[in-house]
C-alpha cells in the first residue's frame, strides 16, 4: 500500500484545499499521474500518483482541507 501524502506547497503553508479529484476509487493509476488538484490562498497545485497501482481510498474528499504531510488517499 501507498499513501498519497500532500506534500509542502511552499514556505509557511500548512494546508490545501483540495479542488477535485481527477481520479476515482477503484481506477488504475500509473506513477506520476495526476490524480487530484490542491489550492492554497495563493496558488493550485497538481498532485501525482506516487506509485502505480488501484485507487483504494480518498481521506480527503473534494472541498474539504487536508494538512500538509498528511494522506489523502491509497494506491495498492
Amino acid at each position: 500500500m501507498t499513501k498519497i501524502i500532500l506534500p509542502e506547497l511552499g514556505e509557511g503553508i500548512t494546508n490545501a484545499t483540495i479542488a477535485c479529484w481527477h481520479a476515482k476509487l477503484g481506477d488504475t493509476l500509473q506513477k506520476g499521474q495526476e490524480v487530484c488538484e490542491a489550492v492554497t490562498d495563493k496558488a493550485s497545485f497538481v498532485i501525482e500518483a506516487p506509485a502505480s497501482g488501484k485507487l483504494t481510498s480518498i481521506s480527503v474528499n473534494d472541498g474539504q482541507v487536508g494538512l500538509v504531510g498528511g494522506v489523502l488517499g491509497t494506491i495498492e
